[in-house]
């Protein structure tokens, strides 16, 4: 019996000591929230106090995700508006509004009266009429803290010619297919017959190349699996909804599409812009692999077209600088070089390019950037070539350097060069916001050219970690009971103890296994993931300072 007793007293110790430090965890959370509209109102207020076009030169705006980069429609110029970053402890939200200069790779960031509230994720499109607007619906705004969240459903126009921001008020939301007409400002409900895609998310659209209809392609969503676990869904699936007659006779349908040639990979988080010649180019993205206990994601920074008229995918690949070829082709016609085929298969093979940037944190993150082969042509033609001179030649032989892998970054075609911007990519927990340029022309399709390198110095991320003055807990109240401490004290002997000279940081890296697993059992296996991490630490850091 007293065996029992004492097995029975330290459960209960565990509990409390859990109990207490999910409750600490709670009340911080809390007092952080915000109440989202005041704060998009306070925002609004600081926006209404502009009473003139400013137009200031700048540097490249700061890392950021989930904005909208648009091409004018008359200018050498490319259209930034928005986005979102967030560094670890805290989420921003944007309304600025920057303009790129092509030619003078040069950046001008423009304020104009009163614009949309900040917000990431909304959709936009350009269009010519009254010498080029900017349409922006809908997005999200989130707490600083990132657990809430406010979605827009409203509707804005950049008026570029007069440099004005005008609020669309007449407009219907649901979560159906609608049409709004640029002549009259108002929204028609369409009502396709034929098979409907199934509710996702982020999912990309692109015109056809006679401007009959949309193509839809993948998205994302999760469903409730067994346990009432939420499991995700990356599409990959492709439909058309085209348009037959004109106006009052106008009917709309939806149709499965199923294209032939090479396909991307499931992902989602990829970039879609519409290139020349009827197609389509898909860039990077991001597959999640998750479970119950974990999620990790594999991201990608490789490039597809989608040939709209022929229903036909297939992949991109960097050609690599004529030079090159040039030199190839003067190899086989004179003399015999010492190269065996294995050297060649070897020199033509794929170069791994290993970067390693030290952030300001000191974080060092580690970035894979793959340089392909350059494409072989079997070209007769030309046998005899002009020399090269040496600093052709040392072009020629530079590995082609890409994007390093990421999501949700900006893309854009004007001239008929794909200009990618920003994104984001993950190195283990740790999520990094990028404020990158770079552009690659779609005739050539020969190499990536850089534009705006990536700063280690924005590369920003801390830590989540419990605030050093946070109030004690009330003693003598209800959970004080008589004899608390007592039973504390033996469940104690039972925990990994603290060596000598240990800190704080080593302690609970080494016992992070036990805490976790001891919060998991007083949570219940339906507690996320994420909170049984933040009270196992917290149970982790209360018995390390009751050590010292």
């Amino acid at each position: 019996m007293g065996k029992r007793g004492k097995k029975e007293n330290k459960v209960k110790g565990a509990e409390k000591t859990a109990a207490k430090m999910e409750k600490k965890v709670s009340k911080r959370s809390k007092r952080e929230e915000e109440d989202l509209e005041a704060l998009i109102a306070e925002f609004q207020s600081m926006d209404a106090k502009k009473t003139q076009v400013v137009e200031t030169s700048c540097p490249p705006p700061s890392p950021r995700l989930n904005a909208s980069l648009c091409a004018h429609p008359e200018k050498d110029e490319l259209i930034l508006f928005g986005g979102e970053f967030f560094n670890g402890k805290k989420t921003f939200l944007y309304n600025e509004l920057f303009f790129y200069n092509i030619k003078k790779n040069t950046w001008v960031k423009v304020e104009i009266p009163n614009p949309p509230p900040r917000r990431c994720a909304q959709q936009a499109v350009v269009v010519p009429q009254g010498g080029g607007q900017v349409w922006i619906f809908g997005g999200e705004f989130a707490s600083p803290d990132g657990e809430q969240f406010y979605h827009y459903k409203d509707l804005w126009v950049l008026h570029l010619g007069t440099r004005t921001w005008e609020q669309i008020k007449d407009y219907i939301y649901y979560n159906d297919i609608h049409a709004f007409n640029l002549d009259t400002f108002t929204w028609s409900r369409l009502q396709p017959t034929g098979t409907v895609p199934c509710p996702r998310s982020a999912c990309q659209m692109t015109p056809t190349h006679d401007g009959s209809g949309v193509i839809i392609y993948g998205g994302y969503s999760k469903t409730r699996a067994k346990k009432d676990v939420d499991k995700g869904t990356i599409h990959s699936d492709m439909f058309l909804l085209r348009r037959e007659g004109k106006e009052e006779q106008e009917k709309w349908t939806w149709m499965r599409v199923n294209p032939s040639g090479v396909k991307p990979p499931p992902r989602s988080g990829f970039s879609l812009a519409v290139g020349p010649g009827g197609r389509a180019l898909l860039f990077g993205g991001v597959c999640d692999e998750e479970d119950e206990e974990s999620l990790e994601g594999d991201f990608f920074n490789d490039l597809y077209f989608y040939d709209i008229s022929k229903n036909r995918w297939f992949p991109a690949q960097l050609k690599g600088n004529k030079s090159e070829k040039k030199k190839r082709r003067r190899g086989k016609k004179g003399e015999q070089t010492n190269e065996t085929e294995g050297e060649k298969e070897e020199a033509q093979g794929p170069t791994e390019i290993i970067k390693e940037i030290v952030a300001e944190d000191g974080t060092v993150m580690t970035i894979k950037e793959v340089s392909p082969a350059a494409q072989a042509e079997e070209d007769s033609e030309e046998e005899e070539e002009e020399e090269v001179d040496e600093e052709e030649e040392a072009a020629a032989m530079a590995p082609l350097v890409e994007p390093c892998p990421r999501s949700s970054a900006m893309a854009t075609v004007k001239h008929g060069k794909l200009y990618l911007y920003g994104g984001m990519f993950e190195v283990g927990d740790r999520q990094f916001t990028l404020c990158d340029l770079y552009s690659l022309d779609l005739h050539k399709i020969d190499k990536w050219d850089v534009l705006v390198e990536m700063d280690p110095k924005t590369q920003e991320w801390l830590e989540e970690s419990e605030s050093e003055d946070e109030e004690e807990e009330a003693k003598g109240g209800e959970d004080e009971e008589e004899g608390e401490s007592e039973e504390e004290s033996e469940e104690d002997a039972d925990h990994p103890p603290v060596k000598p000279g240990e800190a704080l940081a080593d302690y609970q890296t080494r016992t992070e296994k036990y805490w976790l697993g001891l919060a998991r059992a007083n949570m219940g296996p339906d507690a996320k993931e994420k909170k049984v991490q933040k009270v196992g630490h917290a149970m982790a850091k209360v018995f390390f300072e009751d050590q010292e």
